[in-house]
């Protein structure tokens, strides 16, 4: 991986793909939600009749997968994000999607992924990484100010409990588990608008471009 890529990862609703999307305008990169690979798994999964819980379907469907499907809006829904923690467990399902997201990240000059295990399996030599979180009853507030901002009908109450079901699965599971890298900038946006957080990522990577730039021998 030669070219500058930047590595945001956490939990759900913690900003951190609103703040990839960021520092991909801010920094001209290319960026992949590769958590929407995994909703994209767990729905087609359930389309074609599988069961989330089942590896080898699961696997099937990560091995078909290709970046014309992504755009598919009930990749976005509740239902999805929990059809994605699930199939997520499983490693044949990390393992059909782990060559995806390398080669996204391999391009000449660089990339933004954000996600649960970039810094630590996906890209583990990115030059900038980042572990964006917050309260989880924050996270929840957004995620149902989403949620009914699309239609759909959900209690504030039933969004925490989904958001503390997806912290404890993706933490806790044995393939690629959620956490952060030992070299990662923590960034805690539960006090701060989308603008602040926003910001404070773009100057952490600004730092990490200038050492970047500076071992490539490159100008600063």
């Amino acid at each position: 991986m030669s070219g500058f890529i930047i590595a945001v990862d956490g939990p759900a609703a913690s900003g951190k793909g609103t703040i990839a999307t960021r520092l991909g305008a801010a920094f001209g990169l290319p960026v992949l939600d590769t958590g929407l690979l995994y909703r994209a798994v767990g729905v087609l999964t359930e389309r074609a009749g599988g069961d989330l819980d089942d590896a080898a379907a699961a696997a099937r469907t990560a091995a078909q997968l290709s970046a014309e499907l992504l755009d598919d809006p009930s990749f976005r829904t509740r239902g999805a994000g929990e059809a994605a923690s699930r199939v997520a467990v499983h490693p044949q399902v990390r393992a059909g999607l782990l060559a995806f997201q390398r080669d996204f990240a391999a391009q000449p000059g660089g990339a933004v992924l954000d996600g649960r295990d970039i810094g630590t399996v996906i890209a583990p030599d990115a030059a900038a990484k980042l572990f964006v979180t917050a309260a989880p009853e924050v996270r929840a507030e957004r995620r149902w100010k989403q949620l009914t901002s699309q239609g759909e009908g959900v209690s504030l109450e039933e969004v925490l409990a989904d958001i503390r079901l997806r912290d404890a699965r993706d933490s806790g599971r044995d393939a690629a588990p959620l956490k952060a890298a030992s070299d990662a900038v923590l960034l805690d946006t539960s006090e701060m608008t989308i603008e602040q957080a926003a910001d404070a990522a773009r100057r952490v990577v600004e730092a990490a471009r200038a050492c970047w730039d500076a071992s490539q021998g490159k100008p600063s």
